[in-house]
């Protein structure tokens, strides 16, 4: 959207304390405006940002059926998202003896299935040749599972995503605001 902001990049796990004088909900993302308002959850803060774009740089498409093969594409890459982050918790925070394995097994199993139809949905889908909400949100969350569990979610089996996350890596914002 062209919006400048600064980065502060803050963890939930090893930056707790700081992060819960800025959010006490201790939420990842949290953009604070400059009037002092709070947004959390990435999408929120995109439909924020959506919501004031000129119709060129918006991110969803306006017409509906584009808009619901989005918003599902989306809905699956933010289920696979909420199950990457439940596994990261599970294994960075709760003690190995209080650890569920039917639990972890059936987040797991989540996880893959979100994956995989997220990989066909994009395998259907036109290749963005510009950042959208869909390449923007695959990007990140790829990213992050790469990052923290890669051991679960093998990049070889999911080649749509890897590919689109690889190609919109390279953007400038991207480069500007690395995954840390």
């Amino acid at each position: 959207f062209g919006v400048e902001f600064a980065s502060h990049p803050l963890s939930v796990f090893s930056s707790f304390e700081a992060f819960s004088r800025i959010n006490p909900a201790v939420k990842a993302p949290t953009l604070v405006l400059d009037n002092g308002i709070r947004l959390m959850d990435s999408s929120l803060i995109l439909s924020y940002f959506e919501a004031q774009a000129a119709p060129g740089r918006k991110l969803l498409p306006v017409a509906p059926d584009a808009l619901a093969s989005d918003l599902q594409t989306l809905g699956f890459i933010l289920a696979a998202g909420e199950k990457a982050v439940q596994n990261v918790y599970e294994h960075n925070l709760r003690p190995a003896e209080k650890q569920h394995n039917p639990w972890i097994a059936r987040i797991t199993t989540q996880l893959l299935a979100a994956c995989r139809e997220w990989n066909r949905l994009l395998e259907e889908r036109p290749a963005a040749a510009v950042p959208d909400q869909v390449a923007v949100t695959s990007t990140v969350i790829w990213t992050f599972i790469q990052s923290t569990i890669p051991h679960v979610v093998h990049a070889g089996d999911f080649n749509h995503i890897r590919s689109v996350a690889e190609l919109f890596e390279t953007h400038s914002a991207f480069k500007k605001h690395p995954f840390s």
